[in-house]
């Protein structure tokens, strides 16, 4: 693994309930590679998250991008990235921007899944989010895929 970047964003359900999604971008496949859904946006969410992507990381030279969210400045992610030799990177104080590719995917997950439908539980909603992790990772077209657009 090389360029990763992670972020967390909500997701509301039934009358007044929130869903946090932590999920991993690797930014050379534009792929998501480690995901998770909760209730909670704590540091066990992107701990659970991390986790996933424990074998894969190749020591010294996976860089992990974030946010300077609180769970990206906990002793623990500290501990995980020292532990697992991670070169951290963060973005500016207030530029969403340097996680840009990350914050693509969220506008692309809200505006090609979310906002389609209205969710009344928590189980429906991370029904339909695995399927659309897994579409996206694997069927969605993108102009990577040799397309190109017309003129």
């Amino acid at each position: 693994m090389g360029v990763l970047l992670t972020d967390v964003t909500e997701f509301k359900y039934g009358k007044d309930s929130k869903a946090y999604l932590s999920a991993i971008l690797d930014y050379g496949k534009n792929k998501i590679v480690a995901f998770k859904l909760s209730k909670r946006n704590n540091n066990a969410l992107v701990r659970e998250t991390v986790r996933q992507i424990e074998d894969d990381i190749i020591p010294a030279q996976t860089l992990l991008h974030s946010d300077r969210g609180f769970q990206y400045t906990s002793h623990g992610f500290k501990y995980f990235v020292k532990k697992n030799q991670i070169i951290q990177s963060m973005s500016r104080v207030g530029k969403c921007i340097d996680n840009g590719p990350m914050e693509n995917f969220w506008g692309i997950i809200k505006e090609e899944m979310y906002r389609l439908r209205t969710y009344q539980i928590f189980e429906e909603l991370e029904q339909d989010i695995k399927q659309y992790i897994r579409f996206y990772n694997t069927q969605r077209v993108t102009l990577n895929m040799g397309l190109s657009i017309p003129a």
